[in-house]
């Protein structure tokens, strides 16, 4: 029987890589549990794993401007002394990485094998995981980018949209950034896919089909809660200035799944609809 570890189990991909799992031997460990910078605390952990799927990491993107050796000590060390133990333990491993390894200036979807080139210090640390990982660890390690999440346990966008639908009379949301809103349970289920399936180790693209920018998005959860969408405005990002910069262009490719034999990931809109069903957007004492 296969036994599973998940690093970073109580964050919000956590969460629903804990149901996507369920039945099955896992060990769910948070934070508090495992120290993923910690090298011997993590071979440890993973001794008599068959499969490590890694959702840990330093997430706090503007803050990484700042403490870029903390973000890296996380994001790239913890990242190779997972792959490692992987190695080790003959084990399958995946990385949990992000569009932010991209500068976001493309003009057509970015495929798994396109040149890393990151313009944050976040960016660059989870850019420096993926490498270090790869390195490690070449026949087992799965690089599994993802982007604009939202699901039903923590703080995201999909949520604060339906809250603010629920509170205020209208808002602005920017235009000039696109992506694919990400379901956390639809890429759970790809995860896993990947694992009991004979895809080779490699790079893949972990996002819901299609694309849409912020303001887009921001309107679908308003027509999905029962809001009109045309309260959310136009805005763009000179209005947002923050320390680290976003990706203007955060669409990836999905080539690599048909290549697995998996199907390509379904489109954003059909699983923020399904979302919406399953409870995601509902908002408490609104």
């Amino acid at each position: 029987m296969t036994r599973y570890l998940i690093a970073g189990a109580n964050g919000q991909l956590g969460h629903d890589l804990r149901r996507a799992l369920e039945g099955r031997d896992v060990t769910a460990l948070g934070r508090a549990d495992l120290d993923i910078t910690d090298a011997e605390a993590v071979r440890r952990a993973v001794a008599g794993h068959d499969a490590v799927i890694n959702a840990a990491a330093y997430t706090r993107v503007d803050d990484a401007e700042t403490y870029e050796d903390e973000a890296y000590a996380v994001n790239a060390q913890g990242a190779e002394n997972l792959a490692r133990a992987a190695a080790e333990n003959g084990a399958k491993y995946v990385l949990v990485s992000t569009d932010y390894v991209f500068r976001g200036d493309a003009t057509s979807p970015y495929a798994e094998d396109a040149p890393r080139d990151p313009i944050s210090a976040y960016g660059r640390t989870k850019a420096a995981g993926e490498e270090l990982s790869l390195a490690a660890h070449p026949e087992g390690t799965y690089v599994v980018r993802t982007a604009w999440l939202y699901g039903k346990d923590g703080n995201n966008f999909a949520r604060t949209m339906a809250k603010l639908a629920a509170t205020r009379p209208e808002i602005q949301v920017v235009t000039d950034q696109v992506g694919q809103p990400t379901y956390t349970a639809d890429l759970a289920a790809l995860i896993v896919a990947l694992l009991d399936g004979d895809a080779p180790a490699g790079v893949y693209h972990g996002t819901n089909s299609g694309i849409a920018s912020w303001h887009e998005f921001a309107q679908e959860v308003f027509r999905l809660t029962g809001h009109d969408p045309a309260r959310v405005g136009e805005t763009d990002s000179a209005s947002f200035v923050r320390p680290a910069p976003r990706p203007a262009y955060s669409v990836l490719g999905h080539g690599a799944w048909a290549e697995a034999g998996i199907p390509e990931p379904r489109d954003w809109r059909e699983a923020l609809a399904d979302a919406a069903a399953a409870g995601v957007l509902e908002v408490a004492d609104a």
